[in-house]
């Protein structure tokens, strides 16, 4: 280990909250926080595109054994679709690829089409997507000059409201709106899909992650401003182990002896719930995310002490 990295126990095991700027990967935040941190073990849960701003939720230290059970939660955007152009990225950042006039469509039929995007869908992703092909991502295989056709799955947009209807040229529609969902959901290939029904195709101009599960960008920093509170103790962009579990799980008040029990692998009485419990010790730390197993409940993933 170098001189000046610390160890990862030297840091408390956390969730960052970190308000992600454009042009930056998820792997670059990460990238960040382990520099301003000066720890290794850290990981994310939930890729946003370079494009995309907003919450980007990081684990540090044991902390990341709780990131996959955060992934999986509803997530909140803000979004500009643009109507009258179809690209590559089904983003702006990638080429163009048609041009078709949409000046012609009216508010009413606008509105239509995006209504048509909530419910159950069985959505293809973008080709350029992370979603991997026989071991490879999408976009390296797209990049490689492959021909890549992905498989639908399915996803559900429980909301989406139009906010603003623009005109910023006399060929193309922008349309401002805010996307509720289930993990896994492309909002830019909404915007496709959209302007395909409409027959001038689509892409987004502008996306914002402003809420994962119960985390909010309210809650959030920029990763430097949030690593260094998490040094300081604690403050903006910053959620301890314990704080983060019971935010998205309900919690269990432990005995000593069932701390002790759980720390070793045993199983202790069922909580009586359906589906994962944080369970925390008297002391308030963390012990493990459990679940009922007939009698007993059992631990799904254990944070041991230190």
């Amino acid at each position: 280990m170098s001189r000046n990295r610390r160890a990862d126990a030297d840091v408390a095991p956390s969730i960052l909250l970190v308000d992600k700027p454009g042009g930056m990967t998820s792997h670059d935040v990460v990238a960040r926080a382990r520099r301003a941190l000066s720890v290794r073990r850290i990981g994310h849960a939930g890729t946003l595109d370079p494009m995309a701003t907003g919450l980007l939720v990081l684990g540090v230290g044991t902390a990341t054994r709780l990131l996959g059970y955060l992934s999986g939660h509803d997530k909140t955007y803000e979004a500009t679709v643009r109507l009258g152009q179809s690209t590559v990225t089904d983003d702006r950042e990638g080429e163009v690829l048609t041009t078709t006039p949409a000046g012609h469509l009216d508010d009413d039929a606008v509105r239509a089409a995006l209504a048509a995007q909530t419910g159950p869908l069985r959505q293809v992703p973008s080709s350029v997507s992370a979603v991997k092909v026989d071991g490879r991502r999408s976009y390296d295989r797209v990049r490689a000059g492959e021909e890549v056709v992905l498989e639908p799955r399915a996803v559900t947009v429980h909301r989406l409201e139009v906010h603003r209807i623009s005109r910023p040229a006399p060929d193309l529609v922008d349309v401002e709106v805010t996307v509720v969902c289930t993990a896994g959901t492309y909002i830019r290939a909404i915007a496709r899909d959209a302007g395909a029904a409409l027959g001038v195709g689509g892409h987004l101009t502008a996306l914002r992650r402003t809420a994962s599960g119960p985390f909010r960008t309210e809650q959030a920093a920029p990763v430097e401003d949030a690593a260094a509170a998490l040094l300081a103790g604690g403050g903006r962009g910053v959620l301890g182990l314990t704080g983060a579990a019971t935010a998205v799980f309900p919690a269990r008040a432990l005995t000593a002896e069932e701390a002790t029990a759980l720390g070793h692998g045993q199983r202790v009485p069922a909580t009586g719930r359906a589906g994962l419990t944080a369970a925390v010790d008297p002391d308030g730390r963390l012990v493990a995310l459990v679940e009922d197993a007939g009698a007993g409940a059992r631990v799904a993933v254990g944070f041991p002490p230190g």
